[in-house]
């Protein structure tokens, strides 16, 4: 019973909970029923009131349009209200650009001040809301501007019709109510226009600015008409007049107007009176003092970024270039202020590709991200940057330099002043023409005085215009040579800059400098800046002149100071090494180290291609070669360096030894010098007399490297496959060797062609017609670097070109192809260069950017570029033409020989082992010494067989005939006759290997059967088993043996043996 009283009870409870959670949900959805129903009635509403005040709008604009611009103010105004109360920008576009061209037709009636817009601003209850409303309608203006394209016909009318909106209520000098009596009401207006443009300003009025110029203006063609780019100068320009060039607003200006790229050659060229405006308001010098403080300077950088920072930089130097005045009296800051710009853009630039470079036409690989939309206004960028290096500034920043007085005569000093025009910003067209012209002047020879305080201004403010160009090179990484090209362009400036060099400290130069690379100073860093930059120039000069500007004309420089110069470079880079700076040198100090080593080397090799300096010049007599050879032998990192990067400074002799000792430790290392425990392995080849090449090339080739550096016996055969007598120690190898180089190297044969001057050897660009030419090219290769692995002698002399490619010269960025032409064809160099000095216009002569050549009786056209052969060669191509014709010639024609026969050559001899060596002292290593016989070493280092002996009367009658009765020609021939190469080895004969021998000989070559005990005696005692009068002396090259007669009369030995040397009989004959 008590139990179900209960559950009815709590079914009677659930029932209610249920009933009042219905009656809550209930009420509920009645309440949301009721907002919702309000949120659409009021969107509802206010899209009737949104209609229908859009279609009062339009109705107003809509009638009476020929009339319209006789609406009044205040009806312009409400409408104005309505339409900004329900202002959406998508819908209201057109709306919008009506009420703007509503209000600007109104300021446009005369003498109806009800119907001026701006005539609201003088009524005491609508003021307030008119400067509002004004306010509202400029930024949405702005707003507008942001998102048009000026390149679109359609948005660049609008374009127009918002800045003239923007122009007319951001200045009072337009408005027609402030004329007359209205003129008293002028300074209120101002200050309402000065309220309008602080409140643009407060919402991003330049960053719109920018926006529109760089949309407008960031193209190779700009799309802003005069008007529009007239316009919005004047806009960027009235806040910092009004402002009175207050900090922030100049800083505003530099960072959102003068960073549009090429703005100020923009308005050179389409509204030049803006630039007059800039001028009258001295804006320039106020930039650079802004700027001169680092801090701000900084701060701006900061807020550009990479890119936007060397717009800046390309639009100061174009305003500097127009302004001599403010350029020469503010030297100082302008320089500091791109030296600080220039080093901030040059914190971004990196060495490499990587995941985090981007590629920047300018400043190469960006370590940020490139605004690829600038990537169309870099060449103009580019010209303004080239005004930089273009004379006009160089002659003002350079002032104090270039006004030294270097000549003698004083009347030939006066040069022409250069006119002011962006073409002398880019001298690359009329450098040349200008260089080949012979300067009659006659001056001093430079040499190092000193006397020149480094703390005084003129030198700290040369040393900031040195920093600056330095800057410059190691910054706009990709127009290096556009910069080296320019700074070369005064003939004067380097000498000067060279004398201004001389006279620094108290003995001016070597030790200045030395001093400053121990010194880790700001000052120090400058004088060496300076030196950088004159190293770095003078090597692009002296590189892109040839040999008659050099040592005829000498430009620039006179040869006496050249030796001077590379006295001093050669003195500098020395002591870098020797006193360890290199070892450890890092960032600026191996820069300097890589510029002065640069410029020493490009001299070096131009004297060794053509002597300018002393005997001797080069070598440092304070460096003991034993020094060297131990510490090199320890391993010592200085050594290293010295032999890597300066081994003209040791005698060439050494440097021989040295390569000698490398090659035997490179044999002891491979096994292959006989010891008392072991003996090297030896490969052992059968060749054919008549096919010698044939053999010798299928059996050797097949050769691995070691076995190729080993000890290779050959044993000669006829053809009937009958073994020859003889045993080779070396001697039979050495006759293969000889026998198969001269036959590889004969012209007959067409893998070699001679020069037409000195008849030196090359591969033919026609050896192709040869089967398996590649392969035969790396034999020669193989075989050439085994006579000098043995130290075989070989009279081979190959054309200079073609020793420079072997070096790998021709692989080095300051290589000129037209330098070593000469060394291929003199007459062919000496038309290039007629080419280069013609003075009328190129064109008329009819060439093209191709060669053509007779190639066995047909006319074969070489396209040196692609298409070349429609492209005429202009005054412009010119100096392209002459050294793409020259590269052609020595390396795109028989670039895959080459390749092969180097290749074939480094696999026997490393190409660092020759790196020590110039193109002529390799050809001294591989044919042997060019100087006179010295016939007392050769005396002392034969050795006599078959009776003779050092005094036999014989003997004695020989060193007599080749010593007073021979010419040096004839004795050349003598050492040919019994050695095969006219040339004695280079370390003299103790390295001539077999050694030099004579024997005396009975008996004909053919009855020869070796030294008897008989034979010996009857040699030394002279007794004759028949007078051999009519015999002539013979040699056996292979073994450097002369086979000599013992002779009657001292006349005899001397008629026959001069008839065997000249026949050249060898052992063929006797």
């Amino acid at each position: 019973m008590f139990s179900a009283s209960q559950s009815s009870r709590a079914q009677f409870l659930d029932k209610a909970r249920q009933a009042r959670e219905e009656r809550r949900e209930l009420k509920e959805r009645e309440r949301a029923a009721v907002q919702l129903q309000a949120l659409v009635r009021r969107f509802l509403c206010r899209c009737r009131l949104q209609r229908e005040i859009r279609k009062e709008v339009e109705d107003f604009f809509g009638t009476n349009e020929c009339g319209s611009s006789k609406r009044s103010a205040l009806s312009v105004f409400r409408i104005a209200r309505k339409l900004l109360f329900v202002f959406n920008p998508k819908e209201d576009k057109e709306r919008f650009e009506k009420l703007c061209r509503c209000i600007l037709n109104s300021m446009d009636v005369e003498n109806e001040p009800k119907v001026w817009y701006v005539s609201l601003a003088l009524s005491k209850d609508l003021t307030l809301l008119w400067i509002k409303q004004i306010k509202d309608i400029l930024w949405f203006c702005c707003e507008f501007l942001k998102q048009l394209k000026p390149d679109i016909l359609q948005d660049s009318r609008l374009v127009n019709l918002h800045l003239t909106m923007l122009v007319t209520f951001t200045d009072t000098s337009t408005w027609k109510i402030l004329r007359g009596k209205g003129e008293t009401l002028r300074p209120a207006m101002n200050h309402i226009c000065a309220n309008i443009m602080g409140h643009l300003n407060q919402k991003g009025f330049y960053s719109v600015l920018q926006i529109l110029l760089t949309n407008g203006l960031a193209r190779s063609r700009p799309s802003l008409s005069k008007g529009s780019l007239t316009a919005i100068f004047s806009l960027a320009l009235r806040p910092v007049v009004a402002a009175q060039f207050s900090d922030n607003l100049l800083r505003s200006f530099l960072i959102h107007v003068m960073s549009v790229p090429a703005i100020m050659t923009h308005l050179a060229t389409l509204t030049p009176e803006r630039l007059a405006v800039i001028e009258s308001h001295n804006l320039f010098r106020k930039f650079i003092l802004f700027l001169s403080r680092e801090s701000q300077c900084r701060d701006v950088c900061v807020c550009l970024e990479g890119s936007h920072t060397l717009c800046l930089l390309g639009n100061l130097v174009f305003l500097g270039s127009l302004n001599d005045q403010v350029l020469e009296e503010e030297t100082a800051h302008f320089v500091g202020v791109l030296i600080h710009m220039l080093s901030y853009c040059q914190k971004y630039v990196s060495q490499k590709k990587s995941n985090l470079t981007h590629w920047h036409p300018v400043l190469g690989w960006f370590s940020q991200t490139v605004d690829y939309g600038l990537n169309e206004s870099m060449p103009l960028l580019t010209k303004q940057l080239q005004h930089l290096w273009g004379v006009h500034m160089i002659r003002i920043l350079f002032n104090d330099v270039l006004s030294k007085k270097l000549l003698e005569n004083q009347e030939i000093a006066q040069l022409p002043a250069q006119p002011i025009s962006p073409q002398n910003s880019l001298p690359m067209k009329s450098l040349f023409k200008r260089a080949f012209q012979k300067s009659a002047s006659v001056r001093n020879i430079l040499k190092p005085v000193g006397g020149k305080r480094v703390d005084s201004a003129e030198v700290q403010k040369v040393c900031s215009i040195c920093v600056l160009y330095q800057t410059t090179l190691t910054t706009l990484t990709q127009i290096r040579l556009q910069i080296l090209t320019g700074l070369t362009y005064l003939d004067d400036l380097l000498p000067k800059l060279w004398a201004f060099i001389c006279e620094l400290g108290p003995q001016g130069g070597l030790k200045l400098f030395l001093e400053c690379l121990n010194n880790d100073t700001e000052e120090s860093k400058r004088l060496l800046a300076m030196l950088m930059l004159f190293c770095d120039c003078s090597r692009h000069l002296i590189t892109i002149l040839d040999d008659i500007e050099v040592y005829e004309e000498q430009i620039s420089f006179k040869l006496e100071e050249l030796v001077t110069i590379s006295s001093f470079l050669n003195s500098f880079v020395f002591k870098m090494i020797w006193d360890g700076i290199v070892e450890n040198a890092r960032g600026e100090t191996l820069e300097l180290f890589h510029s002065v080593h640069g410029w020493l080397m490009v001299l070096y090799e131009r004297d060794c291609r053509r002597r300018f300096a002393p005997e001797d010049h080069w070598l440092r007599k304070d460096l003991k070669p034993s020094v060297l050879f131990q510490e090199l032998d320890k391993d010592k990192k200085r050594a290293q360096l010295l032999l890597q990067y300066i081994p003209h400074v040791i005698p060439h002799k050494n440097r021989v030894l040295l390569f000698r000792n490398m090659v035997t430790k490179e044999k002891e290392k491979l096994g292959l010098v006989e010891t008392s425990s072991a003996s090297p392995h030896v490969t052992h080849i059968t060749i054919r007399r008549s096919r010698m090449l044939e053999d010798g090339y299928e059996q050797l080739r097949q050769l691995s490297q070691n076995a190729m550096k080993g000890v290779i016996r050959v044993k000669f055969v006829n053809d009937l496959g009958v073994d020859e007598a003889g045993i080779d120690q070396d001697g039979v190898f050495k006759e293969f060797l000889e026998e198969i180089i001269k036959k590889v190297f004969d012209p007959a044969l067409n893998l070699f062609k001679t020069t037409s001057g000195d008849e030196r050897l090359y591969p033919s660009p026609t050896s192709y017609i040869h089967e398996n030419y590649l392969q035969l090219f790396e034999f020669v290769g193989k075989m050439l670097g085994k006579a000098v692995y043995e130290g075989i002698v070989v009279d081979v002399p190959f054309a200079s070109f073609f020793l420079s490619q072997l070096l790998g010269h021709h692989h080095s960025v300051f290589y000129s192809s037209v330098d070593e032409l000469p060394s291929l064809d003199s007459e062919f160099y000496k038309n290039l260069t007629s080419i280069k000095r013609y003075d009328g216009d190129i064109s008329d002569l009819g060439l093209t950017l191709s060669y053509d050549e007779d190639v066995m009786g047909q006319l074969v056209c070489h396209e040196l570029v692609p298409g070349g052969k429609t492209i005429p060669v202009t005054n412009e191509n010119k100096i392209s033409y002459i050294h793409l014709m020259a590269h052609f010639r020595m390396h795109t024609q028989i670039k895959s020989q080459t390749a092969a026969l180097i290749s074939g050559f480094r696999s026997i001899i490393k190409p660092e082992w020759i790196r020590m060596f110039s193109a002529p002292e390799l050809q001294r290593l591989i044919s042997g010494d060019n100087a006179e016989i010295d016939l007392e070493d050769l005396k002392k280092h034969t050795v006599y067989y078959g009776g003779f002996h050092g005094s036999h009367r014989v003997i004695i009658w020989l060193w007599d005939i080749l010593a007073n009765d021979f010419s040096p020609e004839e004795r050349a021939m003598f050492l040919k006759f019994v050695t095969s190469c006219s040339r004695p080895p280079l370390l003299g004969f103790a390295y001539l290997k077999p050694p030099f021998s004579i024997r005396c000989v009975e008996v004909s070559d053919d009855q020869d059967t070796g030294d008897t005990l008989g034979s010996v005696l009857r040699g030394f005692f002279t007794i004759r088993k028949k007078e051999p009068g009519g015999r002539l002396p013979t040699s056996s090259t292979c073994f450097n043996l002369l086979k000599l007669p013992n002779y009657s009369k001292k006349s005899i030995l001397r008629e026959k043996l001069r008839y065997a040397i000249s026949m050249n009989t060898g052992f063929e004959l006797s």
